[in-house]
């Protein structure tokens, strides 16, 4: 019985009948491009391999392939113009002097809108491509294999104005009924991969039922990710998954549960009921004061079979921030401009919307958070250090979480965890093109990789915040305050796009959503009648 109702229960999350199509991108009338040349001119190179910044550098693109990358001379002095990539007829010269560029961004956790959120993908994508996001991973295909695929498609063709797609279908999506036997599972493994699904999201299951689904996408040549949910993690936690074939974990849940000592289950209140938010989030906070503490020999033993695993951590600190500082997150300065109505009045306290766990949020929560965010960073940062692999990714649409600025977001998160600067950006580039299977293509700058970048005029190393789309606040020389910063083109597959026209797009459309209601941002319980 318990083994039904937990599989009942997973694929409800899931279920076809639950999933909402949103409106696809329209076709693509942003960007300039592909040309048979386009050379970027004396750019300061901030690789994603870990590498120090360098300057001057000139790089060559025909059509969407990098071709060639030259170090043009020295800080303040340039070799002369004909020893320089001679730009050819019909070609484009971009002039880069005195900007920064990076490979394109990896979102490695980025659900494409939703139904209940009420946001188009036209929104969502201009929001990722405004922040130099180029290639995103859609756990669960939440709007339908067939439509995440369409959308993929025409990504890839530049059909539309998109970030590359690759879309990882929810364990059991689209079955008539809850799989049950490991027969079902293999042979519902087997057709997600005749669909044309690059891989599966995983909550949980029976542990045979994970050991076969697992054992099987791995041997079609498909990687997976998995959200340990709680209704299954007792049997079935981060190492049984990695052992299993696992290619990433997605948050933490699993991970504590792998380093209990003197317990096998956390200490559920005994009113406990997963259903209600409050309870499920709330109790979440306090999972990581159970487990084994910091460089114990649990704790070790752990970390270290996970890294002999090759085992990919892609934490989304930023989507569980507002349970350490709620008034933050929801205050977050550009909802006002970017957030959609819709978008809003759904992260609002709800016992029906997911992650809206406000029922009774205090001092008491934020606390617990603060000390579990304290234990999490650790083995990050700490299995970062021993050669382990960590990327970023989003989750945004949920818990006051915008696209695009979610990503920033998480990229400062990880700075606090204790990565330096550089591998902030590795583990936002090539962590996560190496955690798709993609490092060929994509995750550095380098001759034959796609050519994907983001450009600023601002050192993003200095002030991640320069990379947000508002920008980060400086008082000049003359006392004046103003913003610097926010991307300025991101290039994807050789198309230059205008980032900050695209956040005027957004902002348009936020605008004529607001006209049509007289919509205004208001905090919980402080409406004017």
């Amino acid at each position: 019985m318990i083994r039904r109702l937990s599989i009942l229960i997973l694929a409800l999350l899931i279920s076809p009948s639950l999933i909402g199509q949103i409106n696809p991108a329209p076709e693509r009338t942003e960007g300039e491009g592909p040309w048979t040349q386009l050379i970027i001119r004396g750019v300061t190179l901030i690789n994603g391999n870990g590498a120090p910044p360098i300057s001057p550098v000139d790089i060559v693109v025909e059509k969407n392939r990098i071709v060639d990358i030259q170090v043009v001379g020295y800080p303040g002095v340039d070799i002369k113009p004909a020893d320089r990539p001679q730009l050819k007829s019909g070609g484009k010269e971009l002039d880069a002097n005195g900007m920064y560029l990076l490979p394109g961004f990896v979102d490695m956790h980025g659900h494409i809108g939703g139904e209940a959120q009420g946001v188009d993908a036209e929104y969502v994508f201009k929001l990722w491509m405004a922040h130099g996001i180029t290639t995103v991973r859609d756990p669960s295909a939440s709007n339908g294999l067939d439509w995440v695929l369409d959308q993929k498609k025409k990504s890839a063709e530049s059909k539309i104005t998109a970030p590359r797609i690759l879309a990882y279908t929810g364990f059991g999506q689209g079955s008539d009924k809850p799989i049950s036997t490991t027969q079902m599972a293999r042979e519902w493994v087997q057709n997600n991969a005749k669909k044309g699904a690059d891989g599966i999201k995983f909550f949980g299951a029976a542990p045979d039922i994970m050991q076969a689904a697992l054992e099987e996408n791995k041997k079609l040549g498909l990687r997976s990710a998995c959200h340990h949910a709680q209704m299954s993690v007792a049997q079935w936690n981060v190492l049984h998954s990695a052992k299993a074939g696992l290619t990433t974990m997605e948050h933490w849940y699993g991970l504590p549960e792998a380093l209990f000592t003197d317990r096998t289950v956390q200490n559920y209140p005994l009113d406990y009921n997963y259903n209600n938010e409050q309870h499920r989030f709330g109790e979440a906070g306090r999972l990581w004061q159970q487990a084994a503490p910091p460089f114990s020999d649990k704790w070790n033993s752990v970390m270290n079979e996970l890294l002999e695993l090759d085992f990919t951590l892609d934490p989304t600190f930023n989507i569980y921030e507002a349970s350490r500082d709620l008034m933050r997150a929801r205050r977050a300065e550009w909802h006002e401009t970017y957030t959609m109505p819709s978008l809003w009045k759904f992260y609002q306290p709800s016992k029906i919307s997911h992650g809206s766990y406000w029922h009774y949020w205090g001092t008491e929560e934020e606390i617990a958070w603060k000390q579990n965010y304290l234990l999490w960073m650790t083995f990050v940062n700490e299995y970062k250090n021993r050669g382990g692999r960590v990327t970023a990714g989003s989750d945004s649409g949920f818990i006051f979480q915008l696209y695009g600025f979610a990503f920033i977001r998480e990229l400062e998160l990880l700075r606090e965890a204790g990565f330096h600067p550089l591998e902030v950006v590795k583990a936002a580039t090539l962590n996560g093109a190496e955690a798709l299977g993609m490092e060929d293509q994509i995750g550095t700058v380098e001759v034959g990789k796609l050519a994907d970048f983001v450009i600023l005029e601002v050192n993003p190393l200095e002030n991640l915040k320069a990379l947000y789309g508002t920008g980060a606040i400086k008082l000049t020389d003359e006392n004046e305050v103003v913003r610097v910063g926010g991307v300025k083109y991101t290039i994807k597959d050789g198309i230059i796009y205008d980032a900050k026209q695209l956040l005027k797009d957004v902002e348009k459309m936020v605008a004529d959503e607001k006209a049509k209601t007289d919509f205004v941002i208001t905090q919980p319980g402080m409406e004017k009648d």
